[in-house]
């Protein structure tokens, strides 16, 4: 085991030496790092050097602690404290950064990306490697190469005149002159005396590069100006006609700064608007009734089987626009809506064999929940979802256009971001809408790697969705945090971080710390945030209401939302005309004859609206049912291809002569009946166009009930959201995994006793024995008491080291006390790889 005295001399040393609750912070952090668990400290530290994981956990820096790494790839390995801190305070010092950077530093201990003391900073190998300058990856910090590095290709009689020219004495090898010119260029006072003597325009040459990019192309035959810098070594010739600005040059020109601007606190989120907490609340009540009223229109018009479902999946572009004039929005408000509702389980493709989307079975339950409910439901569908509506139209990878409810629309940021919006608006004040830039530029600070260093700023563009979408379902008013919207976050609101002195020696206290991530929350916490939410919006929703206004211009006016079963019986008995406050239906004889064909009789419809209306049922409202009743269902249209039978011979008499029926292409096959050879549904929307009111008729000769709400997809789930890796372990898992790692450890670190049977072993390398001499050691231990080093492979083929006791050794099995897994196992001789004992001051 390492000695905690003694310094590191690597990363898996420097975590062997962390206690349990440092290596949990680690892990959480760090998720991909126990997928798999690792088998000891050591497999750990190379993962956690790995490539794909050091690029994970640099994009999950804020942009203090991405500075502090970059400037340790450009600071000498290892680098103090001191070192690194002239390098993000420059040579004035910043109060403000000397109080951050110790927790920076230790954020970056705590993820493993540093480790050593202060007097040896070490940044692990890979991470120096993609922060470090090079001509093919310039630094973030606009730094070249050293002296050293840059004059690596040099001849040695070329740096000899570069060391005399730059008023250094002459040395007998190169690499004392290199070391004499670094010496030179690190010196404030001597380099300011160097640079009294440029000629103006040599430093306004150096002005142009010291922030980067340091890279300049000069002829063969260069200017006075550079001549004069390439004499003294201020540019050094890295390839045919290109030059570079050393890092200690530029190092000087900045006072030390390694960057032109040090960001040590994360910019604060300002109030453009300020509004009472009632207001803001009430407000996205009605905004939260406004998005159930939209999801239930939109599910409504695709009850019968709404439209086909592409080849490639999703929803075809006429088919969007066709929905977004239905829900009377705007297309990408249409995909918001349509995804809103799949993501909520409601909608689903029917998987028939002309797919269409429909109404899942979970949307009838859905409508029996009360308003609130409903609500959360849809909230916390779109609060955890990754497919993101903003995306559609967009292209993808392969040049294809994304379309709604298609593949390809997951971002496993989303939920972040919307998570980390709402929590930024939940710190302003009560009723304090913010200034989107302002949340913009905090998030970009929080995850530098993730905004617009990149080419498509995604992470801006879900921040600007999740406001517009926020306040579009209700979760916030006049872009302020409802009450409900606050309750709907529950515990993933950060707790205020106490400032507290930091730093070796320093008393500065952190201000503005960026606070941690939230953990995740578990299933049964959403569900409480999800009813508290409910609970808060409930009194602010209108209550339903069991009544209309009749009028006497066939009009029905709802002053409010309907109760369930009026609400559903007004829909197929009239026509929304408009939306509102107040809801206007509007009577026609199409809507009357479409509440006969569910099965309704006049007497019914009248009796409906008595009971229903507040108002006396006006005369010419009744008269339009009855009028519609007498002639529902005189003719009867079938299948022959189709027919149509009446009575009425007279009727049968009038269609034949009406010039509208010549498409129909009608013939009488008796007085009563004519056939055709159109579709029935055909003939019955020809006859209607006409002003009758046709039945349709089964095989049997009884009139079909047509109802709106027919057509159901099978029992279907909600999408699962993309996770944006490994998910963050509980602290069950931590401990458990934890609990692996130094039981591995210990097996793999223990010294062993030297044998003939077990020669020395290195590395994570397993034991090798002959089963004679596994058989024979296992035996003695049995009899002596005494553990035992082993390799073991399981079922799987996956390899361990184990420290065991045996206790019997019978049939082919070794029963044993495992060290490593602190309790008693039975493992197959045959699996143990070889075994070797323990030194005598072991276990």
């Amino acid at each position: 085991m390492s000695d905690p005295a003694t310094p590191p001399r690597s990363l898996a040393e420097a975590l062997r030496v962390r206690d349990d609750a440092s290596l949990a912070v680690l892990l959480r952090s760090r998720p991909d790092l126990i997928t798999p668990v690792p088998t000891d400290l050591t497999q750990l530290a190379t993962r956690a050097g790995t490539r794909a994981s050091v690029v994970r956990a640099l994009e999950r820096l804020d942009r203090l602690a991405l500075q502090t790494a970059e400037a340790l790839a450009v600071a000498a390995d290892p680098a103090t404290y001191d070192e690194l801190l002239g390098l993000m305070a420059g040579d004035e010092g910043d109060p403000a950064v000397a109080g951050a950077l110790p927790h920076a530093l230790g954020t970056l201990r705590e993820q493993a990306l540093v480790w050593g003391a202060d007097d040896r900073l070490r940044l692990v190998r890979t991470a120096r490697e993609l922060l470090a300058p090079s001509p093919q990856h310039p630094s973030p910090t606009g730094l070249g190469p050293t002296a050293r590095e840059a004059t690596a290709g040099m001849s040695p009689g070329r740096i000899q005149e570069i060391v005399t020219t730059a008023g250094l004495p002459s040395t007998h090898d190169a690499v004392s002159a290199v070391s004499s010119l670094s010496a030179l260029f690190g010196d404030r006072r001597r380099m300011t005396a160097l640079l009294a003597d440029a000629p103006e325009e040599s430093l306004e040459v150096l002005a142009r590069l010291v922030w980067g990019p340091p890279y300049g192309q000069v002829t063969a035959d260069p200017a006075a100006r550079l001549r004069w810098l390439m004499d003294r070594g201020l540019l050094l010739p890295t390839a045919p006609g290109t030059v570079v600005l050393p890092r200690e040059v530029a190092l000087h020109l900045r006072a030390g700064r390694a960057h032109r601007s040090t960001e040590p606190l994360p910019p604060p989120v300002e109030a453009a608007a300020t509004h009472r907490p009632q207001v803001v609340d009430t407000t996205a009540a009605g905004q939260a009734y406004t998005a159930l009223a939209t999801v239930e229109e939109l599910l409504k018009d695709w009850h019968e089987g709404g439209p086909a479902v592409l080849r490639a999946g999703g929803l075809s572009v006429r088919d969007l626009k066709r929905t977004a004039v239905a829900l009377d929005v705007s297309e990408p408000l249409a995909a918001f809506w349509v995804e809103l509702a799949y993501a909520a389980g409601l909608l689903a493709s029917d998987g028939e064999a002309d797919e269409r989307y429909a109404a899942t079975p979970a949307y009838d339950e859905w409508l029996e929940q009360p308003a609130a409910q409903r609500w959360s439901l849809l909230a916390q569908a779109w609060l955890t979802a990754t497919r993101t509506a903003g995306v559609v139209g967009g292209r993808d990878a392969k040049d294809r256009t994304l379309s709604a409810l298609g593949p390809g629309l997951d971002r496993s940021a989303a939920p972040e971001v919307r998570h980390r919006v709402l929590t930024l608006l939940a710190g302003l004040p009560q009723g304090a809408s913010p200034s989107p830039e302002s949340v913009l530029a905090r998030l970009r600070w929080e995850r530098p790697l993730r905004g617009p260093q990149r080419d498509d700023d995604l992470r801006g563009r879900l921040a600007r969705w999740t406001l517009s979408e926020a306040e579009m379902l209700g979760v916030t008013g006049r872009g302020a945090l409802s009450a409900h919207g606050r309750a709907l976050l529950g515990a993933r609101l950060p707790e205020p971080v106490a400032e507290e002195p930091v730093g070796p020696g320093d008393k500065l206290p952190v201000h503005h710390r960026p606070a941690p991530p939230p953990e995740p929350l578990s299933p049964a916490e959403q569900a409480a945030a999800s009813a508290g939410a409910a609970r808060l919006l409930t009194p602010l929703l209108p209550e339903p209401l069991d009544h209309v206004l009749l009028q006497a211009d066939l009009t029905a006016v709802a002053p409010g939302p309907l109760r369930r079963p009026l609400a559903d019986m007004l829909s197929v008995l009239a026509d929304v005309e408009s939306k509102g406050g107040a809801t206007v239906y509007r009577f026609t004889p199409g809507s009357v004859r479409r509440a006969l064909d569910a099965g309704r009789a006049a007497s019914d419809l009248h009796a409906f609206l008595a009971e229903h209306s507040r108002t006396p049922v006006p005369q010419p409202l009744a008269y339009l049912i009855d009028d519609v009743a007498r002639k529902h269902g005189h003719l009867r249209v079938g299948a022959a291809s189709a027919y149509v039978r009446c009575d009425d011979d007279a009727m049968l008499n009038e269609i034949l002569a009406d010039k509208r029926a010549a498409g129909l292409r009608l013939r009488r096959l008796a007085p009563t009946v004519l056939a055709t050879l159109a579709d029935p549904a055909a003939l019955l929307e020809g006859l209607r166009a006409m002003g009758f009111a046709p039945a349709a008729e089964s095989a049997e000769g009884d009139v079909l009930i047509t109802r709106a709400d027919a057509h159901r997809t099978p029992p279907r789930t909600a999408p699962e959201p993309v996770p944006d890796g490994p998910p963050t372990p509980d602290a069950t898992l931590l401990a458990a995994a934890i609990r692996a790692i130094r039981a591995g450890d210990l097996a793999s670190t223990a010294p062993r006793k030297p044998s003939a049977a077990a020669p020395a072993v290195t590395g994570g390398e397993l034991p090798r024995t002959t089963s004679a001499e596994t058989l024979a050691t296992m035996q003695a231990a049995v009899l002596t008491g005494e553990a035992l080093w082993i390799g073991y492979v399981n079922a799987e083929g996956a390899a361990s080291q184990r420290v065991i006791a045996p206790v019997r050794v019978e049939g082919g099995f070794v029963t044993a006390y495992d060290h490593t897994a602190d309790e008693v196992r039975t493992y197959p001789l045959h699996r143990i790889t070889g075994v070797a004992e323990l030194a005598d001051d072991q276990i």
